[in-house]
């Protein structure tokens, strides 16, 4: 505490003013002396006791010095330290701009500021204001090169002006500029910070005050006079009035359906169902952009093709070191892409790899070695900075992916298979087999039989002996079952150029070491008439025909769970779900809301990469309709998992338990107990989410004691009101929304939405390029069949495996796209912000208590690390731990910037 008391500089005696004269003035805050403590009434509510108080010299301050009341008010001068963070590179245009408003500041044309008070003023009842003060220097500081510049502002105030608790800001420049901080100095009660972290807009384009309010939270019922329409009034100002077409500048939050996705102006291969709306598939409801309608659907919206930015609310944007981290990966990519394209366009002849060591000079030789062609394209290209970069930064070179590093060959072991649907990049879908053989929940009448092709003796002989109701009984027997979710697509996938996929399902066993084995796969093509065979079922081989059926059936679960993965698991369950969440934290809750403050963190970044998606990765034709087996239907099949999709469900006790992977258990640690001991993924986000509630429940226990201070947030109440009956209004009338009448209901609210933002997410984006860039490891689409006895490519089979295996994976230009996107996604840049940390700590609360107790939530999640650290090298683990596999580290906490394969930021922020 006395750290935070320190950091805070709350103490009275450490800050008292040398602009005034004491004596004189009243102190703003009322001390209270019971049982030889002190109570501070700040304007809300009596705060109990606090270890901060206790141990501060405040109790030395003269009653005399209390009890004064001046006779007349005096006025005094009181300093704001203005944090302005320059740009690290500007263009021409920003340049001369820059220096025009260094010019005309001199002239009157400045940044204008005025401080508010939380108190009234009687006599005009409105809040007390100072007098305008402008920023001092602008001038003279416009060409420092350093990150941040302070500038100072002066305010005049009388002694009876109250505690400042907002403070308008005008811009009277040309061109914006980005207000990171504000703090005041002078008061009596100490320095006073204002968290701003905004840009400012020029008034000419933007003509009203631009509000920030101090790191005091408040309640609304608690909202001090001054301060409370003010409060109101930037809110209005963010939900705008659901009308005209959005400036890049602007900062409306609003809501829209997905109906950006296609471009029918391009043709009908171009054109892609609404997602979201009465009349249209169900899905969650999007950032508003409000472009103009395309020319032949009125209800579609125009596109915006990069690199012309597409709209998020000015703040959501990618800050500058963000932004060039992206760009970075956004140029490897494009260059990944580009050659592979262009031998595409000049050759006849389909490059396929002809064997791994085609793969394996992609890490060594880079691309345009392996095509023979870095001399003859590099002189082709026409971009000077382009071919240096390639050149000095190699570029074109692959970085090898984690999954190569211990064991070259892991990826082709059964239980490494199986290891990864427990410790991968896609931990979230296995499940308890609780019926054999599993069944189907289609429609019969659509989709045919229900039964599966599954028979006991397919999988008898691996399970140690026992039967299969031993088996299941003994919760040894596991399964990722993807067969409901991708048969409804197979007849639209399979027609489509270079696309053959199943239906897949895996059973597993799990063995006496803890580990699982896979024993059966089943694939399923729709059924084509009353006695085709549509299903079919693979085992782990016997000879050497059987081992590459193997491999090919196995290669095919792969790719059925990276289309999984990524439109389900990763899109639609953390990115997707979350933004109306989001949106309406914005709208509805205050920055001086304790519930916004405790979110912020962990919803940065994450609009504008949801915008960034719908520009180039998930709409028609983007990557991943080129990258993943489903292909245009990518984005429906996304939409038909969503009506599937629980809020109530999505916190990870819930999950394991829903997926029968856990059974509860109160001699747990965490109140679980995991029926797969050693499951990396579940065993290390038990700890984290855990830690997440504890330093939740203490958050909202501090601010909520009962559930009547709940029912009556109306602005807590309206945040997840509109969160469920707009952002997520086509499942509005789900019985298994939870309630919020309760502390105890936010804090398990809130504990979900922060853990599906930052461990979730991470579990699930991190591991892409460590994993999947080595893509006969996770396929993300295939391109045959396997083929039987009576197929005419059953000879071809037979004369080159190798070469057939193959033929079935991603072409070059497919696997190199994938790579050079899921490369991108998996960077850590260097701004990030991971879980446990929070930018400016000593300035987002004004609480003590909180600060004190986000230092032991840091703490706990520090501990967390090393114990993760300490089970990845215990050999007994052996999912995590042995020869040749790799360590989990996805939810290890930190990271530095780069693809590392761990790390937990606050957000989604890629």
């Amino acid at each position: 505490m006395a750290l935070a008391k320190e950091i805070m500089g709350i103490s009275l005696l450490e800050k008292s003013s040398s602009f005034i004269n004491p004596s004189k003035v009243l102190l703003n805050c009322n001390f209270y002396h019971k049982e030889n403590q002190f109570w501070v009434n700040q304007g809300r509510r009596k705060l109990r006791p606090t270890k901060a108080l206790r141990q501060s010299p405040m109790a030395a301050i003269s009653e005399n010095l209390i009890k004064v009341v001046p006779e007349k008010a005096v006025k005094f001068k009181v300093r704001a330290v203005v944090t302005v963070r320059n740009k690290n590179k500007e263009d021409l245009k920003e340049t001369l701009v820059k220096h025009l408003d260094a010019f005309t500041d001199k002239i009157g044309r400045n940044v204008a500021l005025e401080l508010i008070s939380t108190d009234m003023d009687p006599n005009t009842k409105e809040p007390k204001k100072s007098k305008q003060a402008v920023l001092k220097d602008w001038s003279k500081k416009s060409n420092l090169k350093t990150e941040r510049v302070n500038y100072t502002a002066e305010f005049v105030v009388d002694s009876n002006f109250g505690t400042p608790g907002a403070i308008t800001v005008t811009n009277k420049h040309q061109q914006e500029f980005f207000l990171e901080s504000i703090t005041i100095e002078g008061f009596a009660m100490g320095p006073v910070h204002f968290p701003c972290n905004s840009w400012v807009q020029p008034k000419k384009d933007h003509p009203g005050k631009r509000i920030f309010f101090s790191n005091q939270p408040y309640l609304p019922n608690e909202t001090p006079a001054g301060l409370i329409y003010l409060r109101e009034r930037e809110l209005r100002d963010l939900r705008g009035d659901g009308t005209g077409v959005r400036k890049l500048s602007d900062r409306i939050y609003d809501y829209d359906i997905y109906n950006d996705l296609g471009n029918p102006d391009k043709g009908i291969d171009f054109a892609r169902p609404k997602l979201g709306g009465k009349d249209n598939v169900p899905y969650p409801r999007r950032c508003r952009t409000s472009r103009v309608p395309t020319v032949t659907d009125m209800s579609a919206e125009s596109r915006v093709e990069k690199p012309n930015p597409t709209y998020v609310p000015r703040d959501e944007q990618f800050e500058e070191s963000k932004m060039n981290a992206f760009s970075t990966g956004r140029l490897k990519a494009v260059l990944h892409n580009l050659i592979p394209s262009l031998m595409a366009s000049i050759s006849s002849k389909n490059h396929d790899f002809k064997g791994f060591s085609d793969i394996d000079s992609l890490y060594s030789e880079g691309l345009l070695l392996k095509l023979g062609l870095q001399d003859e394209v590099l002189k082709k290209l026409p971009l000077p900075k382009v071919v240096s970069s390639i050149k000095e930064g190699n570029l074109l070179k692959y970085d090898t992916p984690k999954i190569l590093s211990k064991d070259k060959f892991a990826w082709l072991r059964d239980d490494e298979f199986a290891r990864q649907a427990i410790a991968g990049v896609n931990p979230v879908t296995i499940e308890r087999l609780q019926v054999f053989p599993p069944v189907s929940k289609l429609d019969p009448e659509i989709y045919g039989p229900q039964e599966s092709a599954l028979k006991e003796e397919h999988i008898l002989g691996n399970l140690n002996g026992m039967t299969v109701q031993e088996a299941l009984d003994a919760n040894r027997l596991f399964i990722v079952d993807y067969h409901d979710i991708y048969l409804p697509f197979l007849d639209r996938i399979n027609v489509l150029d270079g696309r053959n996929a199943y239906a897949t399902r895996t059973i597993y066993f799990l063995s006496d070491l803890g580990t699982l084995k896979p024993i059966t796969i089943e694939l399923s093509l729709p059924q084509t008439g009353p006695s085709s065979q549509s299903k079919r079922v693979v085992t782990p081989p016997v000879d050497a025909t059987g081992n590459w059926m193997w491999q090919l059936a196995k290669a095919h679960v792969c790719s059925n769970d990276a289309g999984v993965h990524q439109l389900v698991n990763h899109w639609l369950r953390t990115h997707a779900c979350l933004e109306p969440f989001i949106l309406a934290a914005h709208r509805q809750l205050s920055a001086m809301h304790p519930i916004y403050k405790l979110l912020d963190p962990h919803m940065r970044y994450t609009l504008e990469i949801n915008g960034l998606a719908r520009q180039s990765l998930i709409n028609a034709d983007g990557v991943i309709e080129a990258c993943f087996t489903p292909g245009r239907y990518c984005m429906e099949m996304s939409a038909a998992a969503y009506k599937n999709w629980r809020f109530d469900l999505e916190g990870l006790p819930a999950d394991l338990i829903r997926r029968g992977i856990a059974v509860p258990d109160s001699t747990q640690p965490h109140g679980l107990k995991l029926l797969i001991e050693d499951y990396p993924y579940a065993a290390d986000g038990l700890m984290i989410w855990a830690a997440i509630e504890g330093w939740v429940r203490n958050y909202v226990n501090h601010y909520y004691q009962d559930l009547a201070q709940v029912c009556n947030d109306r602005e807590l109440q309206a945040w997840y009101a509109e969160s469920i009956n707009v952002g997520h209004a086509d499942l509005r009338n789900a019985e298994w929304w939870p309630t919020l009448a309760t502390p105890e209901d936010l804090i398990s609210i809130l504990t979900t939405i922060i853990w599906l933002a930052s461990a979730q997410h991470a579990a699930l984006n991190f591991g892409q390029y460590p994993y999947g860039g080595y893509v006969p490891n996770r396929p993300p689409l295939m391109r045959r069949l396997i083929p039987d006895e009576n197929d005419p490519e059953y000879t071809l089979f037979l004369a080159d495996p190798q070469k057939y295996f193959f033929s079935a994976l991603p072409s070059l230009l497919q696997a190199t796209k994938f790579m050079a996107v899921v490369d991108t996604l998996s960077t850590h840049s260097l701004d990030e912000e991971y879980i446990g940390e929070r930018h400016q700590p000593s300035t987002w609360t004004g609480d003590a208590e909180i600060i004190e107790a986000f230092y032991e939530f840091s703490a706990e999640i520090r501990r967390i690390e090393k114990e993760i650290d300490e089970k990845n090298a215990d050999t007994k683990l052996r999912n995590r731990c042995g020869a040749g596999v790799l360590p989990y580290e996805l939810l290890a906490p930190s990271s530095g910037p780069g693809v590392t394969c761990r790390g937990v930021p606050n957000s989604v922020s890629i």
